[in-house]
């Protein structure tokens, strides 16, 4: 067994080097720019949404509330004519990326957190680079993609970008994973 706190440096460095990595992935290569379509007439949805003052948060539309409104008539044929819609409101205002960018360096110290107690758990000083790797590289993948698929499972979010998504969990998985291998005490 190795404590999680033996194991810093490869938390650490393998969040930096995530993070640099979905930099690179994001900002220089084009893969993402279609994950979201652009709404038909954009001007006039947004002002017809903004004179509801609709506060940040999810929202569906239509809404029944309640398993057994699913099944009234209304609720139905209000499902029939559409548009249904998933609706993430955010606040408004210049795009900020300050706190988005620090909460998700967070993210993965925490996923290499998890990684660490996995494989600190599972292996003892001096494991083999390849176990180390498993370990490491499983865990880092179901923290960074696993809870990715149900949002195209429940709220249709298209599998195209889950897929892509699941490709950068993949890439920051195997880094994790190479981190923590290289890093392993001996």
């Amino acid at each position: 067994m190795v404590p999680v706190m033996s194991l810093w440096t490869p938390i650490l460095l393998s969040a930096v080097i995530v993070f640099a990595a979905s930099s690179i992935i994001h900002m220089a290569l084009p893969y993402h720019r279609t994950d979201f379509g652009k709404v038909p007439a954009e001007d006039e949805v947004m002002d017809a949404l903004r004179k509801f003052g609709i506060p940040p948060g999810d929202y569906v539309v239509p809404c029944a509330g309640s398993p057994k409104q699913m099944k009234d008539p209304d609720f139905i044929d209000k499902m029939k004519r559409g548009p249904v819609a998933f609706l993430t409101v955010i606040e408004s205002g210049p795009p900020s990326m300050g706190t988005n960018l620090a909460l998700w360096f967070f993210y993965c110290v925490a996923v290499g957190l998890f990684a660490a107690y996995m494989a600190g758990r599972a292996l003892t000083p001096g494991a083999s680079y390849l176990a180390v790797f498993r370990f490491a590289g499983c865990t880092a993948f179901v923290g960074y993609v696993v809870a990715l698929w149900q949002n195209s499972i429940w709220y249709k979010r298209a599998w195209s970008a889950t897929l892509k998504s699941t490709f950068d969990g993949l890439v920051y998985a195997l880094l994790t994973a190479g981190t923590f291998g290289w890093l392993w005490p001996r």
